[in-house]
């Protein structure tokens, strides 16, 4: 049995260990020695209960103490050890933390998707609504039911991406085909917009590209007319370029009749003025109607589209679409 004068033994080795201890590990050594479950005080601290009532008071008092004293230097010395463990650290790490750190380029929208997002606010302050649809699609959503006939130019592997060894699957050549889907599965009336990433074999010069973007619109409703797509076009533009003055032409599009060019007048960077084609337009074949299960005969529409990527290039001053898509920052942190 333990006696108070081994306790107080116990105590300054303990304590003499703890002193010695010169990092942190050696210091949990001598913390699981002393006051760990298998050490000697805590058998004395189990064995208490087994005393007589005198010898319970004494040892068990003196247990205590040793323990509450034990405890505390090891504290004291884990203090001192970890202080002087980061002192020698920042003697070894001469970094000074109040120089400012090195500078991080911020981030920045890319001029396709400022034109793009700025576009796409025009049309909804209008009330029409933001559509998506697959990249990879079928000729009957991009072109069957958009009425271009087989035979059609368009249709032919010289100007379309075909998808090798899946008949029939292209990569879409118009966002137009987000609009067949939106009629398909909803009722007028309709007035979304369909933005996004288009593919045509088309690289002729600095001004195409196989790979580029379009933002197209479909309205659907009751008594639509040439007059509401011309006014709606007219404010677009007016939105996007200022104020200009504006041409409307005939053209033919399989699934628009009649089919409209709005012109704007444009001064280009060595100040000659002309007049270029923003986009194209019209009503809504009746045909396409008769495909997406509407009746013509009650609902009158209008679609339009335009490539975004000539929108910025005509802004901002671009000579060469490629530029847009080369990732080069010099070009593109002029627009950030």
């Amino acid at each position: 049995m333990a006696t108070a004068e081994d306790i107080a033994k116990l105590t300054a080795a303990a304590l003499a260990d703890t002193a010695a201890a010169d990092s942190p590990a050696a210091l949990e050594e001598v913390r699981v020695s002393h006051t760990g479950r298998r050490s000697q005080l805590a058998e004395i601290l189990a064995s208490i209960g087994s005393l007589s009532g005198e010898e319970r008071g004494i040892i068990g008092k003196a247990a205590n103490i040793a323990r509450r004293d034990i405890e505390a230097a090891l504290a004291t010395r884990k203090t001192d050890l970890d202080a002087r463990e980061l002192t020698e650290r920042l003697t070894r790490d001469r970094t000074d933390v109040t120089l400012p750190g090195d500078p991080y380029p911020a981030g920045a929208m890319h001029l396709l998707s400022q034109v793009r997002l700025e576009i796409e606010e025009i049309f909804l302050a209008l009330g029409y609504e933001i559509a998506d649809g697959p990249e990879v699609e079928t000729e009957h959503y991009n072109f069957t039911a958009l009425n271009t006939p087989e035979g059609h130019p368009a249709r032919s592997s010289s100007d379309t991406f075909y998808v090798d060894g899946a008949p029939g699957v292209i990569l879409r050549t118009q966002t137009s085909s987000v609009q067949v889907r939106v009629m398909e599965a909803r009722t007028p009336p309709l007035y979304v917009i369909s933005p996004g990433a288009v593919y045509r074999r088309d690289d002729v010069d600095a001004t195409h590209s196989p790979m580029f973007h379009q933002l197209e619109g479909l309205a659907v409703d009751e008594g639509l007319s040439l007059a509401h797509l011309t006014g709606t076009l007219k404010h677009v533009a007016s939105q996007l370029l200022g104020s200009t003055e504006y041409r409307i032409i005939p053209d033919f599009f399989p699934f628009t009749e009649p089919s409209i060019q709005l012109l704007v007048r444009w001064i280009d960077r060595t100040g000659k003025s002309s007049w270029m084609e923003l986009l194209g337009a019209g009503m809504v074949d009746p045909n396409v109607f008769r495909f997406a299960g509407y009746d013509a005969e009650r609902w009158t529409g209008f679609a339009f589209g335009m490539g975004l990527d000539r929108i910025a290039m005509v802004r901002h001053g671009v000579p060469d679409l490629r530029m847009l898509f080369d990732g080069d920052l010099r070009f593109l942190e002029q627009f950030s």
